[in-house]
């Protein structure tokens, strides 16, 4: 069966079609240009090049959270617009737990998927990759820089940083001798590994939630900004 994946949560968007283990295509851009120009281009091109009818589709598989709030609207939009004109299940697959994929090959080490959430705040987990098995430590949160460093200085295992925010993570946390940084093909998020994280959920045969929707840990910008206005007025 076909998978169709889209991933649009932060500054790289992404899509990929795949079956079982083999790859047949996928296109990724990360050059600062808005999701909302750039995504369907991306899937009907890859399409076109591929020489793959969409009718061949099963699944669409989407990232939807935590990450961008734009970025998740747009790609989640996208994948029911494409699942419900297909008549397939829309399968939405967690942002960081997609992004412990890209280290699927690694044994016994723990991932630290990061995601820029400003304010010198992360979206973060921890994954335990054993086996060539993901394996959740612990929910999604929003951490202070300083406070995922100081969890991550507790844990003695080899941790991997993926996300647009591991690179920073990796400077500001220079000396903590057990903190390594993905290479930059396995660091930003990818559309394959939302297709694997995709199977896996339906290989263990976890109930798919009828309605996908964006996954948001916090609230917006916008949303705090008022929020303090408010504060301030009563």
């Amino acid at each position: 069966m076909k998978i169709l994946a889209i991933e649009s949560s932060s500054l790289a968007a992404s899509c990929a079609i795949c079956e079982g283990e083999n790859v047949l295509a996928s296109s990724k851009l990360c050059v600062g240009l808005l999701h909302s120009r750039t995504l369907m281009v991306l899937v009907d091109n890859m399409f076109r090049n591929a020489n793959i009818d969409v009718k061949d589709i099963g699944i669409v598989a989407v990232s939807c959270g935590p990450g961008s709030f734009t970025g998740l609207r747009i790609g989640v939009a996208a994948a029911k617009g494409i699942a419900l004109g297909l008549g397939v299940p829309c399968v939405g697959v967690d942002s960081l737990l997609g992004l412990a994929y890209n280290l699927i090959d690694l044994n016994s080490v723990i991932v630290c998927a990061v995601l820029d959430a400003r304010r010198n705040t992360v979206y973060t987990a921890l994954f335990n990759i054993e086996n060539f098995k993901v394996i959740r430590c612990c929910e999604d949160g929003v951490l202070e820089k300083e406070e995922l460093k100081q969890k991550l200085i507790l844990n003695k295992q080899p941790t991997f940083l993926v996300g647009d925010a591991a690179s920073s993570c990796y400077e500001y946390m220079q000396g903590v001798n057990n903190i390594f940084l993905a290479s930059p093909q396995l660091r930003l998020q990818s559309a394959v590994s939302v297709a694997l994280c995709a199977q896996q959920i339906i290989k263990n045969k976890t109930p798919l939630n009828d309605i996908v929707v964006p996954k948001y840990i916090q609230l917006s910008q916008a949303e705090r900004e008022r929020a303090e206005k408010l504060k301030d007025i009563f």
